[in-house]
C-alpha cells in the first residue's frame, strides 16, 4: 500500500505505526498478548515489578519499538496526573480500560496525592474480556491490584450495576476513553444515575482524533458544566489531539 508522503515519513520514523496506517487496525490483533510477553520477558523485569511508573514506561517502549498501543501515552498521562493532583479525586470511573495503562496512572497518582490507599479506588469498565484479563495481570505486576477493579461488559450495564449494588454512589472523575459514539449516551446514563455531583470532573479523550463532535457540543452547551479542550499528543508520532475536560459547576 502506497502511503501519502507525510504519512510515509512518519512511518519511516516510527515503524510501529505502519500497521495502523496501512490497515486501519489498531488493536485486537494479538498485540495485546505480545505486550504482556514483552513486559514479562523484559531484561529489567525485576525493577519493573511493583513500580507503576516503570510499568507504564515499558508499555510506552513497546508502543514505540514494537506495535502501536491505543493507550493514552506519556504526554496525555502528564496532563491527567496534573489534573488528579489538583482535583484530588477519591473515586475514578473509566469507560474503556483496554490494557490498564490509564488505570495504573490514576491509582498511582491518587496514592501519591492522598498518601494512603484506603478509600480511593479506580473502577475500570472494559467490554473485551481478553483485554481485561491482560490488564489485570499488568496491574498485578504494578502492585496496585487492591486499588483497581476491572468490570467486563457494556459500559451502560456496568454503570447501572455499580450504582444498584451500592459500590459507586458518586464519581469524582469520569474518564471516557471507549468508543467515541458512546460518549454521549453513556454520559447521559451517568447523569440519569446521578453519579456526577458539583465538583466532579469529566475527561473525554480523542475528541479531535478520531473525534467526538456530538459529545463536545453536548457538554459545551450544558449550563451545568464548564468545559474546554486541552491539547494532547498521540504518541509516539506526536499526532495532534485534544481531551475535553469538563467540571460540574451546578
Amino acid at each position: 500500500m502506497d502511503l501519502p508522503q507525510d504519512i510515509a515519513k512518519l512511518v519511516e520514523r516510527y515503524p510501529s505505526l505502519r500497521k495502523a496506517f496501512e490497515t486501519g487496525i489498531e488493536s485486537n490483533d494479538g498485540r495485546e498478548q505480545k505486550l504482556l510477553s514483552f513486559i514479562l520477558s523484559h531484561p529489567d523485569i525485576e525493577q519493573i515489578k511493583g513500580n507503576p511508573s516503570k510499568v507504564l514506561d515499558t508499555m510506552d517502549e513497546f508502543s514505540t519499538k514494537c506495535d502501536f498501543l491505543i493507550s493514552i501515552g506519556s504526554h496525555k498521562a502528564n496532563i491527567l496526573s496534573n489534573l488528579i493532583e489538583k482535583e484530588k479525586p477519591n473515586v475514578i470511573v473509566e469507560l474503556g480500560g483496554y490494557l490498564g495503562y490509564s488505570a495504573i496512572l490514576f491509582a498511582d497518582t491518587m496514592r501519591r496525592v492522598h498518601g494512603v490507599t484506603q478509600g480511593i479506588h479506580v473502577w475500570s469498565l472494559e467490554l473485551n474480556s481478553d483485554f481485561a484479563a491482560i490488564a489485570r495481570e499488568i496491574v498485578e505486576l504494578s502492585g496496585l491490584t487492591e486499588m483497581i477493579t476491572f468490570i467486563v461488559g457494556p459500559a451502560e450495564v456496568s454503570l447501572r450495576q455499580l450504582k444498584e449494588q451500592g459500590k459507586v454512589s458518586e464519581v469524582d472523575l469520569l474518564f471516557l476513553d471507549h468508543e467515541e459514539e458512546l460518549y454521549v449516551p453513556d454520559f447521559k446514563v451517568c447523569e440519569e444515575l446521578k453519579l456526577l455531583k458539583r465538583g466532579s470532573v469529566i475527561v473525554a479523550d480523542n475528541v479531535v482524533r478520531p473525534g467526538a463532535p456530538e459529545y463536545r457540543t453536548l457538554v459545551r452547551s450544558n449550563p451545568g458544566l464548564k468545559s474546554e479542550g486541552v491539547r494532547g499528543l498521540i504518541l509516539p508520532a506526536d499526532l495532534e489531539d485534544e481531551m475535553e475536560i469538563s467540571h460540574v459547576v451546578n
